[in-house]
């Protein structure tokens, strides 16, 4: 599929004199709103077309990129919330500090949902326990998946939206790998959500895409994409971006990693990005041994190590993972969620 950003940006068009912004004035990709190279603002060029071709890869009436990380896709989808006149929204306790804090700045009442802990993890909210906070709200976010590669019930949670004539909105900051898993994707749910690229696809950090399901909600999230976007995208994050939306999936890394959490007593989750291996009170010590080898996890929680996969993650690597992982104790694995890990806020907040 073809890269528009990436062949605008390698595209030679001899002498490049730079008058412009960034001052590190060498040209190449990292550049500024030039005549040639579209304005994420008004998108008219090849940022235009990368954008037309994510939302209909995604199901989505609109998406636009960001190069502010999932944050800032948060804070415009809440926008949208706030803008379509609604005060409140429901919102599990460990939701990202993000949808926290863009209710504080907009002046939206938070209805948390209470979260249950088993086996050091925290437990998606139950459908009950939805059902009650969103009667008390105008909308609903959930997180999907989370840290630990867990899903909340997205059909039931939809169906309960669509019931009470409320939108789905969807922080899919660690779910942009599950496009090809329909049943697991928030598009195929929410009515607006955040794909953060970056995470569990091959692209730089802070690339991330926001989407709206239907035009009444695209036409809002424009208007919240340009309260909250940088007006100085990096083209180099955009480019990598719209390369990571169209990386082709990679089964093979992903039988790989299902066969890997049998073998080596990983917790089990639905998400085969994250490999959650219990090391309990044993978890630093491990880290270290590990890290003696060059191998550095995503985090240590105090009872799990997660390493974090993507589809270019070499089967090489995840092999040599395994049999340092066999050589390490383990120790037994606290049975509630450990504080720190996510934060989370309490009813008021």
């Amino acid at each position: 599929m073809k890269l528009h950003i990436a062949e605008m940006l390698s595209k030679k068009r001899g002498r490049h004199i730079s008058f412009h912004t960034p001052g590190h004035k060498r040209a190449g990709g990292d550049i500024t709103e030039l005549s040639y190279s579209d304005n994420l603002y008004s998108p008219h060029g090849a940022i235009a077309r990368a954008e037309e071709d994510i939302a209909r890869l995604s199901g989505a009436a609109r998406s636009f990129l960001l190069t502010d990380g999932s944050t800032s896709g948060v804070f415009s989808m809440i926008y949208c919330l706030k803008a379509a006149g609604g005060s409140a929204l429901a919102l599990p306790a460990f939701s990202h500090p993000s949808a926290w804090h863009a209710c504080e700045v907009m002046g939206l009442k938070t209805v948390p949902i209470p979260q249950k802990s088993a086996y050091g993890l925290p437990l998606p909210p139950s459908e009950e326990e939805v059902a009650r906070a969103l009667g008390r709200a105008d909308a609903l976010l959930l997180t999907s998946p989370d840290y630990y590669g867990f899903f909340p019930d997205l059909a039931g949670a939809k169906a309960l939206c669509t019931a009470a004539g409320k939108p789905l909105l969807i922080d899919g900051a660690h779910g942009g790998h599950l496009r090809f898993e329909p049943a697991l994707y928030a598009g195929s749910y929410a009515d607006l959500w955040v794909d953060g690229v970056h995470k569990s696809l091959p692209a730089f950090t802070q690339g991330a895409v926001v989407s709206a399901k239907a035009e009444n909600w695209a036409r809002l999230l424009a208007e919240g994409v340009r309260r909250f976007r940088t007006t100085s995208p990096s083209y180099p994050i955009m480019a990598s971006v719209e390369y990571a939306v169209k990386y082709p999936r990679n089964l093979k890394i992903e039988a790989a990693a299902e066969r890997f959490k049998q073998a080596h007593c990983c917790a089990a989750n639905p998400d085969w990005t994250k490999l959650l291996v219990p090391f309990g009170a044993r978890g630093e010590e491990a880290q270290r041994n590990l890290e003696a080898h060059g191998v550095y996890p995503e985090f240590n929680d105090g009872n799990y190590l997660m390493f974090y996969l993507s589809p270019c993650t070499k089967a090489g690597e995840l092999k040599l993972l395994g049999r340092l992982l066999d050589r390490l104790p383990r120790g037994e694995v606290a049975p509630s969620a450990p504080v720190g890990a996510i934060p989370i806020y309490s009813e008021g907040t």
